[in-house]
């Protein structure tokens, strides 16, 4: 960690204070930092940024905070602090946003149908609120849409993922040939074709029901997305390696 960039070093120790602080406040935390559904009556517009603060577990913690100092290292140390920060920001908006028009896209479908058979948009709002159905909904909406529909309206989004996929994109595009070593098999794999089958993997989840645990797939991609666009437009304008101090 001694030549790790103060901006790493930062990022890691406010991710580090706010999970211990998370450790107790507890739920007052999660409803005022996490990231709710915009509709949801918890939702502020500041948990855009703070919910890539906040961590579910440990392991959640430090499986990010690695890729951070791994990968976001090379960059800062490149890029300088004022470029990094605003790309890694960046990154986790873009992943925020992208996770949160997929909710809206589920959610409007659910309630358009439930709006053709007459239910008043305050009543199918209160039903998403509340989660109390009358059972003669089943009968023209499938019980499992349904309860995807009421997940989304009541999700809470927390973790730094989004940024990260963001970073690994971007040190994909600036040194696509270096040999990443996977963990099982114990094999090194060059970035270009790594960081590629790690997103298809998101897409794969993202669009089945295969996801192991409450994993948030397209705010995975949204970060790569955002990562990608903006490396794109870098390189395309020669700013790649220009450095913001």
């Amino acid at each position: 960690m001694g030549n790790t960039p103060q901006i790493i070093k930062h990022l890691i120790l406010i991710n580090i204070i706010f999970f211990i602080g998370t450790m107790f406040s507890g739920q007052l935390s999660t409803d005022f930092l996490a990231l709710h559904y915009f509709e949801n009556d918890k939702f502020f517009i500041s948990q855009i940024l703070t919910h890539m603060f906040m961590h579910g577990n440990t392991a959640h913690l430090l499986f990010n905070m690695f890729g951070l100092w791994m990968f976001g290292s090379t960059l800062a140390n490149i890029w300088g602090t004022n470029k990094f920060i605003f790309f890694y920001i960046s990154s986790g908006i873009g992943a925020a946003l992208i996770q949160m028009l997929v909710y809206y896209i589920n959610i409007e479908s659910v309630m358009s149908s439930l709006a053709e058979y007459g239910t008043p948009n305050e009543t199918i709002k209160e039903l998403f609120r509340s989660g109390n159905v009358n059972t003669s909904i089943f009968e023209y909406i499938p019980r499992e849409i349904l309860a995807k529909a009421f997940n989304d309206f009541n999700s809470v989004m927390v973790g730094a993922s989004g940024a990260i996929y963001g970073v690994l994109v971007a040190f994909t595009f600036m040194f696509p040939n270096s040999k990443l070593m996977l963990l099982f098999p114990p094999v090194p794999v060059k970035a270009k074709y790594l960081v590629p089958i790690i997103i298809l993997g998101d897409v794969f989840f993202g669009f089945t029901s295969a996801s192991i645990g409450p994993i948030a797939h397209f705010a995975h991609l949204g970060g790569a997305i955002t990562g990608f666009l903006m490396m794109w437009y870098w390189k395309k304008n020669q700013f790649n390696n220009k450095r913001w101090n």
